[in-house]
């Protein structure tokens, strides 16, 4: 009875608190732990009080960085949340140009990413990469309308499996300072598959082609990896919703 008692109490913890409080984090994370845990550490030596003050940012940045399994919903011509966040605007725009998809129509989804949600971005949708591009650019406010245009981005093309041009944009923040992306042109994609991240706080943008409408709603929670964004191959209208 003893020993059934601790193989429960192991398996408990094992499958309910450890991954809670000690999440697995993306490697790219492992080297702002070690800088964060050191100033810490120089901080107690100082005084104390600043040495709790480095604990608590030390803990923040460990999980920022935190990196959980995602199960993508296997949905022929599904597009994926790319990341966690919230949809901030939904709007009818001409493509990227430095994709040269501006001779065309799309819906734009935008996810703000707050400095609390996981900032590992996935791939929206199974493809092919056509395009990449980066651009320099300036730090505003990534829930302005202007960051799509004027921010720091990485932009990228892809032709999915269901033969549709759908494009994915990285966008730096206020705070954001740093896009990493880990594909290029020719690189093929699984929907919900990691693709980068963006550090501190930013915003992804999904391009969806003309007809095809969101089925999520303004101020909804998204999954990255998760919740599905729209369907390529339905005509259903834009979905509807109201906060409460």
């Amino acid at each position: 009875m003893k020993n059934d008692n601790f193989i429960h109490l192991k398996n408990f913890l094992r499958n309910s608190i450890i991954p809670y409080a000690f999440p697995h984090i993306n490697k790219e994370g492992w080297k702002f732990v070690a800088v964060f845990a050191l100033i810490t550490a120089l901080l107690a030596w100082m005084w104390t009080p600043l040495g709790v003050v480095g604990l608590i940012l030390t803990v923040w940045c460990y999980f920022f960085f935190r990196d959980p399994e995602r199960v993508t919903p296997q949905i022929e011509g599904a597009v994926i949340s790319p990341a966690d966040g919230k949809v901030q605007m939904i709007a009818k725009v001409r493509g990227p140009r430095e994709l040269g998809m501006d001779n065309e129509e799309f819906t734009r989804v935008s996810i703000f990413m707050s400095v609390f949600n996981v900032h590992v971005n996935r791939s929206p949708a199974s493809g092919t990469i056509t395009a990449s591009s980066y651009v320099k650019g300036k730090f505003f406010n990534a829930t302005l309308d202007k960051a799509s245009s004027d921010n720091e981005r990485q932009l990228l093309a892809m032709k999915t499996q269901t033969g549709h041009n759908i494009a994915f944009v990285q966008i730096a923040g206020l705070v954001a300072r740093r896009i990493l992306c880990f594909v290029k042109k020719g690189h093929i994609l699984k929907a919900g598959e990691r693709f980068g991240l963006i550090r501190f706080g930013s915003r992804l943008d999904v391009y969806l082609p003309l007809g095809v409408e969101p089925q999520v709603c303004l101020g909804q929670t998204m999954i990255a990896g998760e919740t599905v964004l729209a369907n390529l191959k339905s005509a259903a209208p834009q979905m509807k919703g109201k906060a409460g």
